[in-house]
């Protein structure tokens, strides 16, 4: 499964970055007189109801894509590890404060929340990378304090404590570190998740505006259009399936290999 996601995941990766090498269209380029026309040698996914090459579209959809996902998990990631950190370690008021915090957030359903800030902040790219990185980051904070929780307890934590170490020393040297497998882990699902979390905006018109590529403003535009040319919708709606599974597939890989029992009983068979 590791293996599968790997492959899945680099293969994505190179596409979007090699992407204007691969077609000689630019995605926002109009053919008007072929507007509508299906799968060919020349555009082998056919063009879309504005006559625009909808595998150069594919590829520029692919940047956007992980250019949210990225933003989105390194500022989550961050911002959640340093929280659940402080709540694991010091405990009493702090993490009651950021326990509370995570617990209100977590109330309500991600996506839903997401919609509504970006309906009151209004459409734009940025806005949807503020909105999900608002919903992202609970999900690290939760997991690094329990995490962090566990560490504070082991012996060279406490006596690192003994021989007079800064707090902060003994956070970023000795407690943090033991939550970052668990935190790539998560990482790599939350990123599969964002990029869900942006087509979802963007298929509703919150996101990506057009003409800006995006994989959910594709889909939203070839809804008119699933019975004459289907194509519209088949070949964004299978990168984003990929792309998830793929990155799925890495992150249950990649707990697994992590994981001290499944490596017990991996060994045991």
């Amino acid at each position: 499964m590791l293996r599968a996601g790997a492959v899945i995941v680099v293969f994505a990766v190179v596409a979007a970055l090699v992407g204007p090498l691969l077609t000689p269209f630019d995605p926002a380029a109009q053919d008007l007189a072929l507007r509508l026309a299906g799968p060919s040698v020349a555009h082998p996914f056919g063009l879309d109801e504005l006559g625009r090459d909808i595998l150069a579209r594919v590829l520029a959809g692919a940047r956007i894509s992980f250019l949210v996902g990225l933003t989105v998990v390194s500022v989550s990631a961050s911002l959640g590890t340093l929280l659940g950190a402080m709540a694991g370690y010091f405990g009493g008021a702090i993490d009651d404060l950021i326990s509370r915090i995570v617990d209100v957030l977590m109330a309500f359903p991600g996506l839903l929340l997401a919609i509504a800030l970006v309906a009151v902040l209004g459409p734009s790219l940025g806005n949807v990378l503020f909105a999900l990185t608002i919903i992202g980051w609970v999900g690290y904070a939760r997991l690094v304090r329990g995490q962090v929780l566990r560490a504070r307890e082991f012996e060279y934590v406490q006596a690192a404590r003994a021989m007079g170490a800064h707090t902060w020393r003994i956070l970023w040297r000795h407690v943090i570190p033991t939550a970052m497998p668990a935190v790539v882990v998560q990482a790599t699902l939350g990123m599969a998740g964002a990029i869900i979390g942006e087509a979802a905006l963007s298929f509703l018109g919150l996101g990506v505006q057009p003409p800006t590529p995006s994989w959910g403003t594709m889909l939203n535009g070839g809804r008119a259009h699933l019975l004459d040319a289907p194509h519209l919708t088949i070949f964004p709606g299978v990168a984003i399936a990929l792309l998830v599974l793929g990155l799925n597939f890495l992150g249950d890989g990649l707990r697994d290999a992590t994981d001290p029992k499944s490596k017990s009983s991996n060994s045991r068979v």
